[in-house]
């Protein structure tokens, strides 16, 4: 893809998962990764896959939730150079009907998936205004665009980064920024593994998911780099405030 090499890259979440799969297919593209995560094991395992494939990539212990400690890891990647793209992709959940969560779950859910982001968006982008540009890809959920079941503040949040995007966007684009989002549909990771359950139960969960999805499997974290890096490279400089997902059809989000 064209204007990645060379290109400063933070990604939240890259220490598993389709974070870790996203960081990797920047680092082949030529770009220099930020891996953020709050498992510092994950993120130096991360970092070692992108070195030993001839990468360039460095490892950030972070709490996304911590504005203190993102600004801290913010400067700390801007050492190396301006931050040119953020991929903001890590999330969490627990699924459990509404009525039956409490307080305390939505405060841990709101803090990881809405407020991290927003953390992270007003750390960077002030330094790519400066610098007269960047992009930022966000990773949402087809949650966000259609709900799911026992995951409704969850979706709360993950609907609320598709609207934030869709406004930053505009209010941004005289600055030479882009922001767009990636909605990915069920995927098989570690997260979903521990959401569904590891028991028949979960099982079952992902069975029924494979039944409702027209390709008939749950997404790989690999399904999804090459439309985040698109959206970072030159080949997609006039696209702006845009939610594309990636979910085997199992939403047809017009």
């Amino acid at each position: 893809m064209r204007g990645l090499k060379g290109k400063r890259v933070i990604i939240t979440g890259g220490g598993s998962g389709i974070g870790r799969e996203i960081a990797r297919r920047f680092a082949q593209e030529g770009a220099e990764v930020a891996v953020f995560d709050m498992n510092g094991t994950g993120a130096l395992e991360t970092v070692k896959l992108i070195e030993d494939a001839g990468g360039k990539a460095t490892a950030h212990v972070v709490d996304i939730t911590d504005r203190a400690a993102v600004d801290a890891a913010v400067r700390e990647a801007e050492k190396g150079g301006p931050i040119n793209i953020l991929v903001n992709n890590a999330g969490w959940d627990k699924i459990v009907p509404f009525l039956d969560s409490d307080v305390d779950l939505w405060k841990k859910v709101i803090d990881i998936n809405l407020y991290g982001p927003l953390h992270m968006h007003h750390a960077v982008l002030p330094g790519m205004v400066k610098n007269g540009g960047g992009r930022v890809i966000n990773i949402s959920s087809d949650a966000g665009r259609v709900g799911s079941s026992g995951e409704a503040v969850y979706s709360a949040c993950k609907g609320g980064i598709i609207a934030f995007t869709k406004t930053t966007a505009r209010e941004l684009a005289r600055s030479g920024i882009q922001l767009n989002v990636v909605c990915p549909g069920p995927t098989d990771t570690p997260l979903f593994a521990e959401i569904a359950g590891s028991d028949e139960g979960g099982s079952k969960i992902a069975e029924s998911l494979k039944r409702a999805i027209p390709m008939r499997r749950l997404a790989q974290p690999s399904d999804f780099p090459g439309i985040v890096c698109f959206l970072g490279s030159d080949d997609a400089c006039f696209i702006t405030g845009q939610t594309i997902s990636v979910s085997g059809g199992l939403t047809m989000h017009g």
